[in-house]
């Protein structure tokens, strides 16, 4: 009886080895670490993924950079970053987050729908370097503003010469600012605010997201504005080495975080409306229409280069003209 207790202890300790050893580490980036509403939505995913079989430990990156060299170095199974960083890994569902391509949050709901059902799996898998990548979900963080220190700066004319903080590694951004004739000064996620709030910029881009835990009202001050008029639809990826998770986890991942997407979008709806009315600058019918074109002009043009994927503008451009059938473009070729 005794040599029967010791084994059953002894393969249960080697159970619990055996399990230990398969948990899955996934970085996820978070400007608050483990305070932070991404790192907590992805606590309640790992106790998903937990019903599905698979262990998972998360380990906090407040470092967008360090996240993601984590992940190249084989530290992290997987990777819960920004979709304008996560692009490398798969253009399709990082081009979501093209300038002017998700105007809207019903679209943007509509869009990642789309993109996570199971009919686009294929779409979501890669192969780079003799290595398997997966897109296991897709999160809203809500349109991009602008927010300029000086409300003088109430057009894209008037933005000529004046400095914009852009990432360094979104060639997207760089080339759309240096279109418009502003300076584009090369940043980070975790320091292209405190640019704008100490004057080193004149103006960023940001969600509502951002404004709080960045305390963008700093530099906004009591002279600057945000334009009301979204940029495009900021999303964050989860990537995952297709090799070091089950068969089929892919897919249960993508229709958990499908199932998140209406508490993401009141999320934002009431980060956006926390922002105070005094900063919101409303632009014209006719300067709305004007940026709308000029942001398709630059988006074509970037589908061209190669920078953004042409069948995920040709999903957006479904969306754009389902929601508003008398858009100005829906009757355009292009796209």
């Amino acid at each position: 009886m005794k040599k029967i207790v010791l084994a059953m202890a002894a393969a249960s300790v080697v159970g619990f080895s055996a399990s230990a050893q398969a948990a899955s580490t996934v970085c996820v980036f978070d400007l608050l670490g483990k305070a932070g509403d991404s790192y907590k939505m992805m606590e309640e995913w790992a106790l998903a993924a937990k019903g599905w079989g698979t262990e998972i430990n998360l380990v906090p990156r407040q470092d967008e950079a360090v996240a993601d060299n984590d992940f190249k170095a084989g530290k992290c199974d997987a990777v819960a970053m920004t979709a304008m960083r996560a692009r490398q890994y798969n253009k399709f569902a990082g081009s979501i987050d093209s300038l002017g391509g998700v105007p809207n949050n019903q679209i943007a709901q509509r869009a990642i729908t789309y993109v996570l059902d199971a009919r686009n799996a294929a779409k979501m898998t890669t192969n780079l370097g003799g290595k398997k990548y997966e897109v296991a979900g897709i999160s809203p963080l809500g349109s991009a503003f602008i927010f300029v220190r000086d409300k003088n700066i109430n057009s894209v004319e008037k933005a000529a010469g004046k400095k914009f903080a852009v990432l360094g590694y979104d060639d997207a951004q760089k080339i759309m600012v240096q279109r418009v004739g502003a300076q584009a000064v090369l940043s980070d996620i975790s320091n292209f605010a405190a640019k704008f709030n100490n004057g080193q910029v004149d103006m960023v881009g940001a969600p509502a997201y951002a404004y709080k835990p960045l305390e963008l009202n700093k530099g906004l001050g009591a002279n600057g504005v945000m334009w009301n008029f979204p940029v495009l639809h900021v999303t964050a990826d989860l990537v995952l080495r297709a090799d070091k998770f089950p068969a089929g986890f892919g897919q249960k991942s993508r229709d958990w975080f499908v199932k998140q997407l209406p508490k993401n979008f009141a999320m934002i709806n009431r980060l956006e409306a926390q922002i105070p009315g005094k900063y919101k600058m409303n632009l014209s019918a006719e300067d709305k229409l004007k940026y709308q074109k000029m942001l398709r002009d630059g988006r074509m043009d970037l589908t061209k280069r190669g920078i953004y994927d042409a069948g995920m503008m040709s999903v957006l451009k479904k969306a754009r003209c389902s929601v508003d059938k008398a858009n100005f473009e829906c009757s355009m070729p292009g796209e």
